[in-house]
């Protein structure tokens, strides 16, 4: 894939799919190190599905033979000289603490460093197309111990807020968390 922001978006929805009621995703640059967390309370993965999910011709899914999200994830990763490492408890073995997380290393300064692309759009779809799940995004970067990027949105936060009368999806709710986010991007105080 061409941008970081396109992985997550293919990941997360797997974590909808696998039923989580909450996911997270965790962007974190700290001087030439991108580290992405993508972290799910779904029903996980059983140890042989987790062996499995780096194949490339490795999937569960009945429309498609190949499943090809974690794979990409994986070698962007490790072109770059990180690393790609996956952890899941199944519910079936777990019922009381089940779900997967995802953590992938990037050197930034990598000619083969995938850049992170438009983040703020993929959250949007995600809110759009699943409103009734959770998400938290954090994403937070540092150069020489400045930090240079502080942003966070919590879908929590706004059901709070809006209580049950106004879905996450509606139109006017989209193009406020839009705002939101890039407001907090371009937050001249995060310049500092």
């Amino acid at each position: 894939m061409k941008e970081l922001s396109l992985n997550i978006l293919d990941i997360t929805e797997n974590s909808v799919k696998a039923g989580a009621a909450l996911t997270s995703i965790l962007i974190e640059e700290k001087d030439n190190l991108l580290t992405l967390r993508i972290e799910d309370d779904g029903k996980g993965m059983s140890e042989e599905v987790l062996r499995g999910v780096t194949d490339p011709f490795y999937t569960t899914r009945t429309t498609r033979k190949v499943g090809l999200g974690l794979p990409l994830l994986k070698l962007a990763a490790e072109q770059s000289g990180g690393e790609m490492t996956i952890a899941s408890k199944s519910a079936e073995e777990y019922p009381e603490e089940h779900g997967t997380k995802v953590k992938a290393v990037f050197y930034k300064d990598s000619i083969d460093f995938t850049p992170l692309g438009d983040v703020v759009t993929t959250i949007l779809t995600l809110i759009q197309g699943h409103p009734d799940t959770d998400f938290l995004f954090r994403h937070t970067a540092e150069e020489a111990g400045e930090q240079t990027i502080s942003v966070e949105m919590d879908t929590r936060e706004l059901r709070e807020v809006l209580g049950n009368e106004v879905p996450l999806n509606d139109y006017e709710v989209i193009k406020w968390i839009e705002g939101y986010l890039y407001e907090q991007y371009n937050d001249p105080a995060d310049e500092q």
